[in-house]
């Protein structure tokens, strides 16, 4: 499978991802724990088939310290000892918020609650922006086949200089 469409070569598109990425700044200097920022972005990548952005969010949190058990237990966060109750409850909303379609109410209010119990109105702001955020970003890069394997840590973050 080839990448079918270059986004950074084409004017619009490298526009609108410049966008993109300062609405990521948002999130990334909110209160929410940047290991928490990952995890979530990493689960909905795996959940979405998206190879770049799982390649990316592995590769920035490896470099901002996340351990590789950690990483490598991610897509079976249910089934592993290694992540807080705090990370659990992001866990199932990225999860729940990613899979709109299999919900009829979308998040649960048993996930809700859970998120609500360990992060504060900021946090959970940046929560809900950062599901919807890597939602967008993976449907992007799924249709035009952005492929995994050549990210580099920081490299996204050049790139929009």
């Amino acid at each position: 499978m080839e990448t079918r469409f270059n986004l950074f070569d084409n004017p619009i598109s490298a526009n609108f991802f410049k966008r993109f990425a300062n609405a990521g700044l948002v999130i990334q200097q909110s209160p929410l724990p940047h290991s928490t920022q990952e995890l979530v972005s990493l689960r909905a990548s795996q959940i979405n088939g998206c190879g770049w952005c799982i390649d990316m969010h592995t590769k920035e949190a490896t470099a901002a310290g996340e351990t590789a058990v950690r990483l490598h237990l991610v897509a079976a966060w249910r089934e592993s000892t290694v992540f807080t109750e705090a990370e659990r409850a992001a866990l199932a909303f990225a999860e729940e918020g990613t899979r709109l379609a299999d919900a009829h109410q979308g998040v649960s209010d048993e996930t809700w609650a859970r998120v609500r119990e360990h992060y504060d109105d900021d946090q959970v702001a940046a929560l809900v922006c950062l599901v919807g955020l890597i939602n967008a970003a993976n449907r992007v890069a799924v249709i035009v086949h952005q492929r995994g394997g050549s990210y580099e840590a920081g490299m996204f973050a050049a790139a929009l200089r």
